[in-house]
């Protein structure tokens, strides 16, 4: 196992005491308070987030497994947060000129940072942002265009520990309002049973069908995906049901593991919750989170529908059946029985597109998700039909006070309910679920909030020198002729940096260096930004370290090695979609017509299936070795964005089907 994906199973395995729940309840609170009310200034929560941060981390993983070790350090780390509340205003007129206490505290949370980011996940982050942090120190000693003026130690510590472009940056900013609330607003579905409605719908329509169990771990995987955005949490969640079931229909180890990695990564950029790089480039690029959610939806889709085409081909050449029909769930019974959960998910996605922030957003519905638990729990357990009644005139007056008196008015009803339910029968089990959702949420945050507060340090040196604009120039001049060059070139570097970081870093590091070069060469912008992103996450697939095949490993009891091999080859797609987009931006939505949408995503349907075919080897019946050469041909042509290969690439599809169309027949 890779050093990030044994220290992402690391610190989820480390149990909760009574005192670190409490403080994990405690940092979600804190969240939810500051983003409903916004009683402290922006910097101050992101240095109190990153203090909560410490504390949690050397509390779960403390140095020598010594507990009160671990207390001392991050209660230190916590106290460094604090200090920017208390002293803010003398922080704020003296700023650029660092008092002893300043450079002690700031000393002492860059160097937590990185000891916090090595325990949760692994040496590799840290290494290379301590390449930044010496280039910062001692760059002016380098030869030629790669040296810069010289920076004073202070100026290095005002930069990253004090500065809104070192550690308590864009993405800590980020980390401590969006993401930590969808994580949450994750945490809190999970806990109400959303996982099991999204694999009950799944089984009951797909489980019947032909490779039935691969296609339920797809279907399943996009789903929670919606309201998900880690690919390794839902390889461990969905992964726990549909690999072994996989693997009991006849599907080999391997590639069940690879099925369920391939899947689980694609809900990074399935809108309307994707991951939290996602919220992380709306701020970079300043572009509405919802014109972020429009260009991922349609690759999001060709993306899925990848995985699942490899599938259903794959079961015809294993010639692999579903379930027997009467073992399958009714998939419209689940929906009936929690119908309730989508309620909060179809309220997030209306009011992304009706132009509130992600911050609004995501706390109304996290909010109205802790009243439906509550509410639906005291509805069913009072059983009257007028209580009933009671407690839907209830949410219509939330809903009626949340237009008029804002988020409190839906928090003051949460609570009311949450009282009432001390003294219902089996209240206090829905009231214990909720604190477990706030505890869950809490530790789920720590591996984004630490990776997000550790690479400011690259954003914060890159700022302070000026290195992002003289590496995007050697970009600009290598690839001056060729397009396709820089965006390999990018591709590369994106799938050798996410050998050793998860997805946060990579695209932060990618996006400040390659990003802009691309946009100089006339990519547009979120187009540019999304194409890092894509390959950002193509990297957790990506052999030799892939830290999604190897979350599937142990319950696979495969080598992550192979089951990496078998993503790849499913998510084959996943790596020419971006380069189609770029060519061509309308399959983002960024230019053109719905018409010029329409024709791209039929171009690559084909192109997806003409390469899927090649791949597995079988279409209706097995191919034949020039029958997989014309398909690659096919779909290589209609990937390329010219009008003549698209027309020589349609007619390889057809003579493709006819040609397979005529072996079927005599083979029958």
């Amino acid at each position: 196992m890779t050093d990030s994906a044994a220290a992402h199973s690391g610190y989820a395995a480390q149990p909760f005491t009574r005192t670190v729940f409490a403080i994990a309840v405690a940092f979600s609170t804190f969240q939810v308070v500051t983003a409903a009310f916004s009683p402290l200034s922006s910097p101050v929560v992101r240095a109190i987030h990153v203090g909560f941060l410490i504390l949690m981390t050397f509390l779960l993983m403390p140095p020598l497994k010594q507990r009160w070790i671990g207390w001392i350090i991050g209660v230190a780390g916590f106290v460094a947060g604090l200090y920017h509340w208390v002293y803010e205003a003398d922080l704020v007129q003296r700023a650029g000129d660092l008092t002893t206490a300043d450079m002690v505290v700031g000393i002492l949370t860059i160097g937590l940072v990185f000891e916090a980011a090595r325990r949760v996940m692994g040496i590799a982050l840290p290494i290379i942002c301590a390449v930044f942090l010496a280039y910062a120190l001692f760059g002016q000693y380098l030869p030629g265009a790669l040296a810069h003026r010289g920076y004073g130690f202070d100026q290095v510590v005002g930069q990253l520990g004090f500065g809104t472009e070192g550690i308590y940056g864009t993405p800590t900013y980020v980390s401590s309002s969006y993401i930590f609330l969808f994580i949450l607003f994750g945490a809190f579905l999970e806990q109400a049973g959303m996982i099991r409605l999204f694999t009950d719908f799944a089984l009951g329509l797909f489980g019947h069908a032909k490779g039935g169990p691969a296609k339920v771990a797809v279907v399943s995987s996009g789903l929670m995906g919606t309201i998900n955005g880690s690919g390794v949490a839902n390889v461990v969640t969905t992964g726990q049901f549909t690999i072994p079931l996989m693997k009991r229909f006849g599907y080999k180890p391997a590639f069940a593991g690879g099925v369920e990695a391939t899947s689980s990564m694609g809900g990074q950029i399935m809108p309307p919750v994707m991951g939290a790089v996602a919220f992380i480039m709306s701020e970079t690029i300043n572009v509405p989170y919802v014109e972020i959610c429009k260009a991922a939806a349609i690759p999001a889709l060709l993306y899925f529908f990848t995985a699942f085409v490899m599938v259903h081909l794959e079961a015809g050449r294993a010639k692999l059946h579903g379930l027997p029909k009467e073992e399958c769930p009714d998939p419209w019974r689940a929906v009936r029985e929690r119908w309730y959960l989508v309620l909060p998910l179809l309220m997030l996605v209306f009011l992304l597109f009706s132009g509130y922030t992600p911050l609004f957003s995501g706390m109304v519905s996290l909010a109205l998700t802790v009243v439906l638990i509550f509410g639906f729990t005291l509805a069913a357990r009072m059983g009257q039909t007028a209580l009933r009644v009671m407690f839907w005139i209830l949410i219509g007056l939330a809903c009626s006070a949340f237009f008029r008196f804002g988020i409190g008015a839906i928090l003051a009803l949460a609570g009311v309910m949450a009282a009432l339910l001390v003294f219902v029968k089996g209240g206090r089990e829905t009231l214990r679920l909720a604190i477990n959702a706030m505890a869950d949420g809490a530790r789920h945050a720590l591996p984004v909030g630490v990776a997000c507060a550790l690479v400011g340090v690259i954003i914060g040196v890159m700022t302070l020198t000026g290195a992002a604009t003289t590496f995007a120039g050697y970009i600009i001049q290598m690839g001056e002729k060729s397009l396709f060059l820089s965006l390999f070139l990018t591709m590369l570097v994106c799938l050798v940096l996410g050998m050793g970081i998860p997805t946060i870093p990579n695209y932060i590091i990618t996006s400040s260096l390659a990003a802009p070069a691309l946009l100089e060469m006339g990519v547009p912008l979120i187009v540019s930004h999304m194409f890092v992103f894509y390959f950002g996450i193509m990297a957790d697939l990506t052999p030799p370290v892939a830290l999604a095949a190897f979350a599937a490993s142990p319950i696979a009891r495969e080598s992550g090695l192979k089951i990496g091999m078998q993503a790849m080859r499913i998510a084959i797609a996943g790596f020419v979609v971006p380069y189609m987009a770029v060519y061509a931006p309308a399959l983002m939505m960024q230019s053109g017509t719905l018409l010029d949408t329409a024709y791209l995503i039929v171009k690559a349907l084909l192109a997806i299936g003409l390469w899927g075919a090649a791949t597995v080897g079988y279409l209706q019946i097995r191919m034949t070795w020039y029958e997989r050469l014309l398909s690659v041909t096919g779909a290589f042509l209609l990937v390329v964005a010219t009008a003549s290969t698209d027309e020589l690439g349609f007619a390889i599809c057809v003579l493709v089907g006819f040609i397979h169309w005529r072996r079927q027949r005599r083979a029958r």
